[in-house]
Order: structure tokens, then C-alpha cells, then sequence
């Protein structure tokens, strides 16, 4: 399956696809180095919250439009963070019904793991069997390059 940052959305403003990556920090070259490996094309439309970082999506040659939501819980009604929000708060209550501790060292695999299902929910019944079938086909590996979820750009 193809690169897809963020969240891509349907005719309903529905999210279909998801990317959470890890980044070393939240500053202007990192997210456009970012935004060069995964927002693929250059009809990619990004809306922030305005923070000073995302003005690296602009430099990564995608449109951006920043919406400065001023903070505190009057910017969460903003309808056009609502999928965002949302889907960051499912996020957070996976990882933690999912795991005891949550250790940095593993976090791309756990966003990785959570971000496989939510992009190949609408066909459950072929998950289990395309595992399967990768399973078969992928070279025995030591377990510190089965731990990475992706290679840090």
C-alpha cells in the first residue's frame, strides 16, 4: 500500500487512511523532511493549527494553510481538526489498552501496528490471511530489525 500522510477522507469527510510517524522533534526541517518522504503528491492539501513547524510542509512545495486555534478546549470544536483529534484520542486509548508500559523505544512499531488495522479495516476478513501470506514470504530477520516499523528518514 502506497505512502499516505495524515489522513485522507471521503465524500463524507470520513478519514480512511492514516500515518502516524515517530519524528526526533517538532521543528520546521523535521517536518519537512517528513513531508518529503510521505505526502506524495503535490495535490496534497495540509491544515494545521499553526504552529511555527509546519511552515516546513510549505517548504517540502505542499500547499499549507494554517488555522490558529488559540488553544484550550474551544480549539478541539474547530471542524476541521475533529477527525484528527479523534483519531489521535482512539490512538492513545489503543496503546493503552494494548500494552502495560509504553516504552519510546518501541513506539514506531506500536503507531505502525495501530495505523495497519485502521487502514485495512474495511476488508477484516483479508487481514488475517495477507499476514499470513507476507508471513511465508519474508526472510528470517534478527529481532532488532523486526523491531523497527520504519526507517528513520
Amino acid at each position: 500500500m502506497p505512502d499516505r500522510g495524515g489522513e485522507r477522507q471521503n465524500e463524507d469527510n470520513h478519514p480512511l487512511y492514516m500515518r502516524f510517524s515517530m519524528v526526533t522533534s517538532f521543528r520546521k526541517k523535521e517536518l519537512e523532511l517528513w513531508a518529503r518522504k510521505h505526502l506524495g503528491s503535490d495535490t496534497c492539501c495540509v491544515i494545521s493549527d499553526g504552529l511555527g513547524a509546519f511552515t516546513g510542509i510549505a517548504d517540502a512545495g505542499h500547499p499549507h494553510t494554517a488555522v490558529v486555534t488559540g488553544g484550550g478546549h474551544e480549539s478541539m470544536d474547530n471542524e476541521l481538526f475533529t477527525w484528527v483529534n479523534t483519531m489521535i484520542g482512539n490512538v492513545k486509548n489503543s496503546l493503552k489498552g494494548s500494552y502495560h508500559s509504553i516504552n519510546p523505544k518501541h513506539l514506531p512499531r506500536y503507531l505502525a501496528e495501530y495505523c495497519y488495522r485502521f487502514n485495512r479495516r474495511f476488508d477484516l476478513k483479508a487481514m488475517v490471511s495477507r499476514l499470513g501470506y507476507m508471513a511465508a514470504r519474508t526472510c528470517p530477520m534478527p529481532a532488532r530489525l523486526l523491531k523497527l516499523a520504519e526507517v528513520q528518514w
